[in-house]
């Protein structure tokens, strides 16, 4: 997942007074000036808690100063005294916020959400500020208007073509009146998402599932049982132990325990984690968000939020998005259907009489399939040593389809003492980026994974990327090795297929660069990344034994490789209703009542035509955390569309030779280097030859479907 700025360089805000603040920024702070570390890496060992207030404040007055006197140039508007000007704005601003963002999400204190809680809403109104200044959106439509006039490059064309349906976008063609009405629900807004993600943080840290019991963790592993304890005596529980809740319903866990009570007891307090009734329910806040969205998108002329949100995707209306999910819901509802037969009878067969619920279906669908496959995750997680996997995995197939190489940097100070840092280097050797790497689960850190930038890419400003990786695996217990799941794996592929895309950034302009492209498109060079955790060549250089070294023999890689289609019902099925669930949110119009979050969520999900029953969502509304506070509502479904995408092209790759360097640099040149120099479509169909089709998808799922045509057109 990508990380979302909570503004951009442009979008971030000052109100008018703010140029006279009273509150000073001491020349020592060290978030004023740009870093004087390699890649200007932020120097984490300086920066405390009490700069960023002042660094906010005084970036946001910079920036507005800076947008004033764009604004009210009195020479005639050129592309480069307004937009190149817009673009070299704001950098003070960018800076703390890049950092502050980067460091909250994954290792926040009470201070920080004191500081998001007081800033979230000053910056929303910055951008109020200056989107909605007339005399700034005034240079930049007229140079829109003219614009095949200016002899511009691609790139200029994008940028300028960008800025002027961001305005636009941002309401500065409504009137003063509807104006200030956006400005109210923009501040309101933000500080309603504000709140959902910090109390959503604090409804996962008390959901935590505590034993008392070894024994009720009877089938899960010493190391994992070793990790509960120590996690129960992190919080002063002694001679308990604590299972923290992911951020997904299902729970990791679920699949090794024995005690169905205890995966009860697991799957209720993730399934209840944000709706207990307590200060930590999200379910009023969420209901307000949905309703002031829906409101905000009726001033502009939509008639929901999903048709305002998807104005610059590559599906465009909702209309797409709905008829592609909805293509992939008959195969998936009938492998599901298989599948709750056969864990029905893997249930008798166990001598139990009860009928499937969704918390033993990860249990006895591990259990099917050591009988289909012989195939145990006990035997296969010694191969998976994470340390391993990154150096000998991830980046090995980097080099091997782009040729860069990395080198740990133990010189740039670090937020936490769990992250790592490496730098870059590109294929001749020159400095490419630096990357930090944040795997392991925290009560502080948001759930999920993530990719951002510390530093983006910009020519023009003279920056190379920072960029980091952020996952929530569980910490080894001292002295035992950090070993990973399977789908842990996976996880460390995706997330660096992102950061791929922001290494290999190439533009001029930041508010093109590397990964700042839609939803719909970011996610297609991460899921594209997750393919090569799999090649043959890439798993054997990296899945070995943690004590002996020794390869992981074949016969069990090809039973990994056999049951790769194993449970897709229910993966694919978890996905779709999720997507469903959030179309259905932000699809309803500004003049339905406020809703009651319990009764829309069963609604919306009965009508997927999905076994919501037995597979429920990857993530109910109370704990959607991409829809309510991190830039995905109305886009969860990307994931899924980027993931035709993605198979398309590695259904191309292996038409050509698979894993090499001439397949890896064309990828590079044509898609990973690209940014949002250009429309998605034409980006895809000139690597692709056509458009993208649904078909390679359901295929790599082990699903089939007669329709391949996606009728996007775009």
């Amino acid at each position: 997942m990508m990380s979302p700025r909570r503004a951009l360089a442009l979008s971030a805000l000052a109100l008018p007074m703010l140029a006279s603040t009273s509150l000073a920024a001491p020349a020592s702070n060290p978030l004023l000036t740009p870093s004087s570390l390699p890649y200007q890496a932020p120097p984490f060992d300086r920066i405390k808690d009490s700069d960023y207030v002042p660094a906010f404040e005084k970036g946001m007055a910079e920036h507005l100063a800076e947008i004033r006197r764009i604004a009210n140039d009195k020479a005639a508007p050129t592309f480069e005294n307004t937009i190149v000007a817009m673009e070299r704005s704001g950098q003070l601003l960018n800076r703390v916020q890049n950092v502050f963002y980067g460091v909250y999400s994954a290792d926040k204190d009470d201070a920080m959400d004191a500081i998001d809680s007081k800033e979230a809403p000053r910056l929303s109104q910055h951008q109020d500020e200056i989107y909605l200044d007339p005399k700034l959106f005034g240079r930049v439509r007229t140079l829109w208007e003219k614009r095949d006039t200016l002899s511009l490059t691609p790139e200029q064309a994008m940028l300028l073509d960008v800025y002027y349906k961001q305005f636009v976008h941002a309401g500065a063609e409504l009137s003063a009146s509807d104006q200030k009405t956006l400005r109210d629900l923009n501040t309101r807004l933000t500080k309603l998402e504000t709140a959902y993600g910090q109390k959503l943080v604090a409804s996962a840290k008390a959901g935590a599932l505590v034993v008392d019991r070894k024994a009720a963790l009877d089938g899960m592993d010493d190391g994992a049982i070793a990790a509960a304890a120590k996690a129960a005596e992190g919080r002063k529980l002694t001679g308990k132990y604590l299972i923290p809740l992911q951020n997904t319903t299902q729970q990791p866990a679920l699949a090794a325990m024995k005690d169905r009570a205890t995966r009860k007891a697991l799957f209720d307090r993730s399934w209840t984690r944000a709706e207990r009734g307590d200060a930590n329910d999200t379910r009023k806040t969420i209901a307000e968000i949905a309703r002031l969205r829906a409101q905000k998108a009726a001033l502009f002329g939509y008639p929901d939020y999903a048709a305002y949100a998807l104005y610059d995707q590559m599906a465009r209306t909702p209309e797409a998005v709905n008829a592609f999910i909805h293509k992939l819901v008959p195969a998936t509802a009938a492998e599901q259907h298989r599948e709750v037969a056969a864990l029905q009878k893997v249930i008798a067969a166990d001598h139990q009489k009860f009928a499937l619920q969704p918390w033993d279906w990860t249990h006895y669908a591990e259990q099917l399939r050591k009988q289909e496959f012989a195939l145990d995750q006990d035997e296969i997680k010694p191969y998976f040593e994470l340390h391993t996997v990154l150096t000998d995995g991830v980046f090995y197939a980097a080099n091997q389809l782009y040729g860069i190489t990395f080198r740990p940097r133990k010189d740039i100070p670090v937020y936490n003492p769990d992250v790592m840092v490496y730098e870059v280097r590109d294929k001749d050797g020159s400095p490419l980026g630096l990357m930090y790497f944040d795997y392991f689960k925290r009560d502080n850190k948001s759930g999920g994974a993530w990719m951002s930038n510390f530093v983006g890419q910009s020519d023009l400003l003279k920056t190379r990327p920072v960029i980091y990786n952020v996952a929530n695996f569980t910490k080894a217990a001292p002295g035992q090795p950090q070993l990973i799941t399977s789908d842990d794996v996976t996880t460390m592929f995706h997330e660096f297929g992102h950061a791929l895309h922001g290494l290999f950034a190439s533009q001029t302009y930041p508010t093109l660069s590397g990964t700042s492209v839609a939803r719909d498109f970011v996610e297609f060079p991460s899921q594209f990344n997750e393919n090569w955790a799999m090649d043959p060549k890439v798993f054997a250089h990296y899945a070995k034994h943690y004590k002996t070294g020794a390869p992981m023999p074949q016969a069990l890689f090809d039973k990994i490789k056999k049951a790769a289609h194993f449970n897709q019902g229910y993966a694919l099925g978890e996905i779709v209703a999720a997507a469903q669930l959030d179309m259905s949110w932000h699809e309803l119009p500004a003049s339905a009542p406020l809703q009651n979050v319990d009764a829309f969520e069963k609604k919306a999900l009965d009508e997927t035509g999905l076994d919501v029953a037995h597979v429920p969502p990857r993530y109910r509304s109370s704990y959607f955390l991409h829809i309510w506070s991190n830039g995905y509502s109305a886009g969860y479904y990307a994931y899924l569309w980027t993931e035709m995408l993605d198979q398309d092209v590695y259904s191309w790759f292996m038409k050509h030779g698979g894993l090499t360097r001439e397949n890896g640099q064309r990828f590079r040149d044509m898609i990973l280097s690209k940014g949002h120099t250009m429309d998605y479509g034409p980006m895809f169909r000139a690597f692709y030859g056509k458009d993208p089709e649904i078909g390679p998808m359901l295929s790599h799922r082990g699903l089939t479907d007669t329709d391949t045509d996606t009728g996007t057109g775009n």
